[in-house]
């Protein structure tokens, strides 16, 4: 099921209008879940990070032992040659995606070279700067690399992120505010998170159990160069409750407003304001 329309799809060499099927019952990735992919925007005619977003998949597939076929400029060239099909003023969302196709050592191993790519383009509008949600606590936690390929953004993370998001909608809130397996604060369900306290800006410092997100290290540039200054630092769930102000950070949405963690209400403060406003400024420079 789609998520957002006018959905167009690269695969085997060309684009397609549509959300054409692109694997097969017998392919590595349909039963053993060997699937890698990630996400860039277009939104006011620019299309911010998309380079950093075509390499990391890269770097996913290689950690899932998925040979990837698609050098990142070229995966560049084609991802443009698709927006182009977009009316300027359109929001769209990139997806690359590669999988396995066959099996190796006991049709577990991917096989070497054996790689499936394709590209989705879906319009999905960009959230209002006012758009905000609110958090729980979730029993589910984040898996460490012993366990889970944690280094990757792979769909077969995406299970455990699915059921901390339902423990949290069947709570009555928005999102879950994911632990650690040591207890502390990694991530939500869907997003990287930031808190401000005194007007320092601080974050879970990666810890090798969530992928620091590339919005998120952007928010973080653009902090430290208007002169804030921004803590990756080990945080509670404590932390948390005392904090001024609680935003996500993502490429689907870039900045989201948190106005409620359990029982503590927030506000929409300055810092999470300044953020977004930052990022604007950052992406729509690249017009000049």
């Amino acid at each position: 099921m789609a998520t957002g329309s006018n959905i167009r799809t690269y695969h085997e060499g060309q684009w397609h209008d549509g959300d054409v099927p692109i694997m097969r019952a017998a392919d590595h990735g349909s039963w053993l879940g060997t699937t890698v992919f990630d996400g860039a925007r277009l939104f006011e005619g620019v299309a911010p990070d998309l380079e950093a977003h075509c390499a990391r998949i890269n770097r996913s597939a290689e950690a899932l032992m998925i040979t990837p076929n698609v050098d990142t400029d070229s995966m560049v060239a084609i991802v443009r040659e698709g927006l182009a099909r977009y009316p300027a003023t359109a929001a769209v969302y990139i997806r690359p995606m590669y999988w396995a196709l066959e099996g190796g050592d006991l049709g577990i191993l991917p096989k070497e070279g054996a790689t499936g790519f394709a590209i989705c383009l879906e319009e999905i509008p960009m959230a209002p700067s006012d758009r905000s949600t609110t958090l729980t606590t979730t029993r589910f936690r984040r898996p460490t690399l012993d366990s889970a390929v944690v280094n990757a953004k792979a769909g077969c993370l995406y299970p455990n992120n699915a059921r901390m998001l339902a423990e949290a909608r069947a709570k009555g809130y928005g999102n879950a505010l994911v632990m650690d397996a040591l207890g502390n604060v990694a991530e939500t369900a869907s997003a990287n998170v930031f808190m401000v306290r005194d007007g320092e800006v601080l974050t879970p410092v990666p810890n090798g159990t969530f992928l620091a997100g590339i919005t998120r290290a952007r928010h973080i540039a653009n902090l430290r160069a208007d002169g804030v200054t921004v803590h990756e630092a080990v945080l509670s769930l404590q932390d948390f409750l005392d904090a001024d102000e609680v935003f996500l950070s993502g490429n689907m949405s870039k900045v989201t407003p948190v106005t409620q963690l359990e029982d503590r209400q927030y506000q929409i403060g300055p810092v999470t304001r300044r953020v977004r406003d930052l990022y604007w400024d950052w992406a729509l420079s690249a017009r000049g």
